[in-house]
């Protein structure tokens, strides 16, 4: 996993070995610093003053050098952190776009983003710290026993004693700390779920007076994710005054066995200046350890963030495009061969069952069913949306699959019941079915839409700006401005899923006959819950649960006196009455 995250350093590689170059300079020149200080102590106490102004200097030119190597290794190791981060985030977003609708669903929007926010935060402040901080320790670590040893090895194995006690403690903990991170983790995936589906959802709620409800719900999952937070923070908080405890017990031995050292040997084996440097090295192996400790416990918070960032990274997509694909489409014509289709593996049952339909180029295909009887199930398969569990799907007589993906989906135009727009003015979202459509295209695709109207009422027309979700403008015209969109791409094949249900039946008419008058060349599919919607088709499919039950004409279905003929009438008997 850690060789799937490293590919994402890439133009950053320079920075992230500069970083710890630059740490390995203020290393060396911090451990210097005491053992010039027990110079400069041993040349005070026998007021060597010519010596002193020497070690003085000595002292400000390696303190000098040791801020300037831990300035650079900071500047660099931020540099490579937030580098290496944008290109995590680049390669989760690119492969993501490589995902179907069901691999999408298997990973869920909310823990998508939380692994491109959350997560990659997380990696980004542990690649910066051990940059820095996984060189520094073992460096320190390495140079202050060194230094210590050539004072006085013996005084410098206490230090060295401790060291054993301290990752003993460091594992025990973090090893306990890693399993809560993992279940806060997919706790906080729950919570953006929560949080993103009321925010979707606000119309609804505020409808509903559900504020009261929604509020208690996050609170809830809220609390999960404190209380984790809060336990693991009671684990890691033994963490500073044990490590306190073993510093300030290592000093204390240094000082009494130093001390008494140099009162027995009159300062032979031992000096005064030697005493503090050690004293100085200890306490730098021991900081060194408590470093060692906070890198520890950041990492084992970010090696879930990075297994979880690894996951989408090499996942392979369900549905891919061949790779010598067809890149021309024949023509518009549709065939569905013993098709049957389930959303999961793991599902019961099937969405649809044994579909076998042939549409003609150019016809115009009506389905009318109840909800939950798999009718846009059946439309996605044609743009491989997803793919057939079971049978054939043929699209101007070539299976889908062996269609380079890009292609096959340029030649259908799929309005899908939820209509999205994007922040932007009309021009730019209309421009999505083809960026380089003319003014004199976009009109006339609106117009056909019947959105021509109510695009020049707005004072800016086309350059009118659309909000996020296109939350400005209504049901109805965020419809037709789909419907335009989706004819810009001059498609073989059209769908509408459902997708004038917002617009009035005149209009909708209206919409039909354009539909029929500017591409009568272009396979059309209508799905609708209004006969008026479907009843000009040249073939109308009934279904119910995942199957086709009834097809033929407006008339012929009439006559057979079925589900058709019974949703007609009771959808007709009103306008008689009226």
């Amino acid at each position: 996993m850690i060789k799937t995250l490293l590919k994402s350093v890439r133009e950053y590689k320079k920075y992230s070995i500069g970083a710890p170059l630059f740490m390995a300079g203020e290393c060396l020149f911090e451990t210097l610093i005491p053992f010039v200080m027990a110079k400069l102590i041993d040349a005070l106490e026998n007021t060597q003053m010519a010596q002193v102004y020497q070690y003085g200097a000595i002292l400000l030119v390696l303190a000098m050098c040791s801020l300037t190597c831990g300035c650079m290794s900071a500047r660099v190791a931020a540099t490579a952190s937030c580098g290496f981060a944008k290109n995590l985030r680049h390669d989760m977003f690119y492969k993501i776009q490589e995902f179907s609708f069901g691999d999408v669903d298997k990973f869920s929007s909310s823990s998508l983003v939380t692994r491109m926010t959350t997560d990659v935060a997380n990696v980004q402040n542990a690649y910066g710290m051990i940059l820095r901080m996984a060189f520094r320790v073992p460096l320190l670590l390495i140079f202050s026993i060194i230094m210590g040893c050539t004072i006085n090895w013996k005084l410098t194995m206490i230090f060295i004693a401790i060291v054993p006690f301290l990752l003993f403690f460091i594992f025990t903990i973090a090893k306990k700390v890693m399993t809560i991170f993992k279940r806060i983790f997919k706790k906080y995936d729950a919570l953006n779920n929560l949080v993103q589906e009321n925010v979707n959802g606000i119309r609804v709620v505020k409808a509903f007076v559900k504020e009261d409800y929604e509020i208690e719900k996050f609170e809830k999952a809220s609390a999960e994710v404190r209380d984790d937070f809060i336990y693991a923070e009671q684990n890691l908080a033994v963490f500073q005054p044990l490590m306190m405890f073993f510093m300030y017990a290592g000093m204390l031995l240094v000082s009494y066995f130093g001390a008494k050292t140099i009162v027995t040997t009159k300062s032979v084996e031992l000096s005064t200046g030697e005493l503090s440097s050690l004293i100085s090295y200890g306490v730098q192996i021991l900081s060194g350890l408590i470093m060692f400790a906070m890198i520890f416990v950041m990492s084992t918070m970010a090696a879930e963030a990075a297994n979880r960032i690894g996951e989408v990274l090499v996942y392979e997509p369900t549905l891919v495009g061949k790779e010598d694909g067809l890149k021309e489409v024949k023509d518009g014509s549709i065939v569905f061969e013993n098709v049957s289709f389930k959303y999961n593996e793991k599902a019961r049952k099937n969405a649809l069952n044994n579909i076998n339909l042939t549409i003609e180029n150019g016809q115009t295909i009506g389905i009318i069913g109840g909800t939950g009887s798999s009718k846009s199930s059946l439309i996605q398969l044609i743009s491989r949306l997803y793919d057939a569990t079971e049978g054939t799907v043929k699209v101007g007589g070539v299976d889908v699959k062996d269609y380079d993906l890009k292609s096959l989906r340029d030649q259908v135009s799929v309005v899908l019941q939820k209509n999205v727009l994007f922040s932007g003015t009309i021009n730019e979202n209309l421009r999505w079915g083809n960026e380089n459509a003319t003014q004199e295209e976009i009109i006339s695709a609106c117009k056909a839409a019947c959105a021509d109207d109510f695009i020049t009422s707005f004072p800016d027309g086309y350059e009118t700006m659309i909000e996020q979700g296109g939350s400005n403008v209504s049901g109805g015209q965020k419809q037709r401005l789909c419907i335009a969109r989706a004819l810009l791409k001059k498609p073989k094949i059209l769908i509408l899923d459902d997708s004038t249900s917002a617009v009035d039946t005149r209009t909708d008419m209206l919409i039909r006959q354009a539909l029929k008058d500017e591409i009568p060349g272009t396979t059309k599919i209508i799905i609708a819950q209004r006969v008026s919607s479907v009843q000009d088709a040249d073939r109308i499919l009934v279904m119910e649960k995942g199957a086709i039950v009834e097809e033929g004409t407006n008339e012929e279905l009439i006559k057979k006196g079925g589900i058709y003929a019974d949703i007609y009438q009771r959808q007709t008997q009103g306008k008689e009455a009226s």
